[in-house]
């Protein structure tokens, strides 16, 4: 398999308007901000765009000049915010209309996919989640 790494200016475009279309998108997302539930540079996620967005997706979204991968925590109105799994503190805010797509499949390199939850047990760990993010990143 061959990879090549694309710069977010030029690639997540590309991706809005794929799924503007409605085509499927899958990519390999970097980061650590989704640990544990995605594995940045090793899992790929299949994004698919949806009419609406509820609390626990997991979506790609624009906030300013960024292009974020994170969960929705809450969604008040036509304002949505989100926070990564792997993060312990801090939130990013956006619009609906800034959303991209949801993540709909969390593909593992082994080729086997699976559906994200909507992390309600991890939301409720949040107070201890930097203990347990210690360790997962130590094993």
């Amino acid at each position: 398999m061959v990879s090549k790494v694309i710069s977010n200016e030029i690639l997540f475009p590309e991706v809005d308007e794929m799924l503007r279309e409605g085509r499927e998108v899958e990519f390999r997302p970097k980061g650590s901000s989704m640990l544990p539930f995605i594995r940045g540079d090793v899992d790929s996620v299949v994004l698919v765009r949806k009419d609406s967005v509820e609390e626990g997706d997991i979506v790609l979204a624009r906030v300013g000049s960024r292009y974020i991968l994170h969960r929705v925590i809450r969604v008040e109105g036509e304002k949505i915010t989100m926070m990564g799994d792997g993060n312990v503190r801090g939130t990013e805010s956006c619009t609906a209309a800034d959303v991209l797509g949801t993540v709909v499949q969390i593909v593992r390199p082994s080729g086997k996919a699976r559906t994200p939850g909507k992390g309600r047990f991890w939301k409720a760990l949040r107070p201890v989640r930097r203990y347990l993010l210690a360790i997962y990143r130590r094993i």
